[in-house]
């Protein structure tokens, strides 16, 4: 019988790799609750047309990669992407009658239908957030240095900030027009792709990796030249920020992204270019102030951003953790089981992470268990420690074994793990990462 494997690009989790990835979204937890974002959840299937309208349906998304089917009368499709399920979600729960803004964070499994590489897959978990309400610039500027300091805490090396200004409705109008006027002579000299795109999307040759189109926009006009006084003050007003939060940036005229509902702001966050080479974008978000509107809800003006965690493992310096339990009990016979079993449940109740080996083995398969989970404390009792109401506790950093009263093993064991715990981690942060 054939065996069966997982869909290509839709990849599993092992326990031996679940630790580095929990790390990264506790730190991520951990910088958006700092920052006043709550946590929200949205189904992993949408109606298609709501990914239709906000995303835009001249784009690679919505054309090449959305799973997309029809189920009970219903065009439905996974979640390519977060923005456009937060934003369903903020409008159908009449989320702006009831708070001025909201700053929302979500993280799981999107799906897009696209060739797997490196750090890029078809179900791939993605870290976003959203702020509704806020017409910025000032909630932009600080949304930018927040993942600055969330990549620090990654020891992310080499990490450089890129900005733009798409404008509003108007100036990306004129900027589109002065866009096909200026490639429309040179049509012969991009790709295939591109002359396709010159008819539907023209902003999207900008982000061309394609050598030839590369080339063909090379003096092609920048939206800097075409902004109108409002969206000027709105990127000045971005900058200004940046520099006085010291945050390091570069304007990139050419900075576009691939999907239509952004105005105003936008900007990407690369590092890692060693671990990751040309794939070294890490964040990418912006402003879309019309989405909401679009969608059939009033004109709020929001932000948001995304980060896929795959890309985030392969990029940061944390090491994963070294070890899938703190205690392991080791029972000696099978009088010394349910005792045993006793001793795990008291240890955990202390806050201990413990395993019990019930499966009858010999001391040094018990032991070598232990150094394949990376306990730290093993806790042995056979038949004469079980009669005189004692354990051995072996310590294997200190390497050292004593024999005590179950009562006051317990105490030790607690006391030196709790302490390990507490110990501070002095690695120096990333290269480019240090505080100023």
């Amino acid at each position: 019988m054939t065996l069966l494997r997982a869909v290509k690009g839709m990849n599993d989790v092992l326990p031996d790799e679940i630790g580095s990835w929990q790390r990264v979204e506790a730190a991520y937890a951990r910088t958006m609750s700092l920052h006043g974002f709550r946590e929200v959840r949205t189904p992993c299937v949408e109606p298609t047309g709501l990914f239709v309208r906000a995303i835009g349906e001249a784009t690679d998304v919505v054309e090449k990669e959305m799973y997309s089917f029809r189920h009970h009368d219903e065009d439905l499709t996974l979640r390519p992407e977060g923005t456009a399920g937060a934003a369903r979600a903020y409008l159908e729960h009449a989320v702006h009658a009831k708070e001025p803004t909201s700053r929302w964070w979500y993280s799981g499994p999107m799906f897009r239908a696209e060739r797997p590489q490196r750090g890029r897959y078809r179900q791939f978990s993605q870290l976003g957030a959203e702020i509704f309400g806020d017409p910025g610039p000032g909630c932009d500027a600080e949304m930018i240095d927040m993942l600055v300091g969330f990549l620090g805490d990654l020891r992310v090396p080499g990490v450089e900030v890129l900005v733009n200004s798409l404008g509003g409705p108007a100036t990306r109008a004129r900027y589109r027009d002065a866009l096909v006027q200026y490639l429309t002579p040179r049509a012969a000299e991009l790709s295939a792709e591109s002359q396709r795109r010159l008819a539907t999307n023209p902003l999207r040759i900008l982000d061309s990796k394609d050598a030839r189109d590369q080339a063909a926009v090379r003096d092609a006009p920048t939206m800097s030249e075409l902004l109108d006084d409002a969206d000027r003050a709105h990127f000045d007003g971005l900058r200004r920020h940046l520099d006085e939060l010291g945050t390091p940036y570069r304007v990139d005229a050419r900075l576009v992204r691939g999907l239509d509902y952004y105005t105003r702001t936008l900007f990407e966050i690369k590092g890692a270019h060693d671990a990751l080479g040309a794939g070294s974008t890490l964040v990418g978000g912006g402003r879309y102030d019309l989405m909401l509107a679009e969608l059939g809800g009033p004109q709020v003006p929001a932000i948001g951003f995304a980060a896929g965690l795959e890309r985030l493992l392969l990029g940061s310096g944390l090491a994963p953790p070294g070890h899938a339990v703190d205690t392991l009990v080791a029972p000696l016979g099978e009088a010394a089981a349910s005792r045993a079993l006793s001793i795990g449940r008291e240890l955990r109740r202390k806050g201990i992470r413990c395993e019990v080996d019930t499966r009858g083995g010999s001391l040094k398969s018990q032991l070598r268990r232990a150094n394949t989970l990376g306990a730290r404390m093993v806790v042995i009792l056979g038949d004469s420690e079980l009669a005189e109401g004692v354990v051995q506790v072996k310590d294997l950093e200190a390497r050292t074994q004593d024999r005590m009263p179950i009562e006051q093993a317990l105490r030790i064991i607690v006391d030196r793990l709790m302490a390990a715990s507490r110990s501070v981690d002095s690695r120096p942060p990333a290269p480019g990462q240090e505080k100023p």
